[in-house]
């Protein structure tokens, strides 16, 4: 029961403000209207003093009695009306405020639920945590980068590959063009045959020099 009318009394207080100033603003508004109907009643006596001014003094010194007492109320209705809209401003000023302190009482106790049970050491301990695994991250990122996965070929090897696919392709090619150059040949035999070839050639250069130069003395005789 306690809480119930606790709750209630909470609401009361909430809603005070906006009931104060409703109750303010039907007040100023019946005051303005007050002010307006005695600034017409102000104009129709001066109106009428000035009718009876010169005709009827009696009637024009009671016309500007009325003008004077109307002007007095309304000096005091004016009055009233700077009061109640003063009092207006400071209601709302005053909830305004209230309003944001609460706000503000809100935020202060949701960062405090969202802080609860955190100290400047676990936070300290938790970003030295972060740190780490970033550096961690880092280290598996170079070492990525930087392996080489499997054994790196020699380059000798390479060569030697290189050299033999280019000996296929000339072969490949001289296959079509149905000859062989006796320089390929020799170049694709090993160094000691390539040698004992280079000289057989030589001698049979040589005696088919001498063949032709018996040939020519033959030719040199007959003739």
């Amino acid at each position: 029961m306690w809480s119930w009318f606790g709750g209630q009394s909470a609401q009361k207080r909430k809603d005070a403000p906006k009931e104060a100033i409703l109750g303010l603003r039907s007040q100023l508004e019946m005051l303005q209207k007050r002010q307006t109907h005695l600034e017409s009643q102000i104009e129709d006596q001066e109106a009428i003093a000035r009718k009876n001014v010169t005709s009827n003094k009696n009637a024009a010194m009671a016309a500007l009695r009325r003008k004077k007492m109307h002007e007095k109320n309304l000096e005091q209705t004016q009055s009233q009306i700077i009061k109640l809209e003063q009092h207006i401003y400071s209601i709302e000023a005053a909830n305004i405020n209230q309003e944001t302190l609460n706000a503000m009482d809100s935020a202060g106790k949701a960062m405090q639920r969202m802080h609860a049970g955190l100290t400047m050491d676990k936070v300290d301990n938790m970003m030295d945590k972060l740190r780490e695994q970033h550096e961690l991250a880092n280290e598996i990122s170079n070492v990525i980068q930087n392996s080489h996965i499997g054994e790196q070929p020699d380059e000798e090897e390479l060569e030697a590959d290189l050299e033999e696919l280019e000996q296929e392709a000339m072969d490949a090619q001289m296959l079509k063009t149905g000859t062989v150059p006796v320089a390929d040949q020799l170049h694709r035999l090993p160094a000691a045959a390539n040698g004992e070839i280079k000289g057989k050639a030589k001698q049979t250069e040589e005696e088919d020099e001498e063949a032709e130069l018996e040939k020519l003395r033959a030719e040199m005789a007959m003739s």
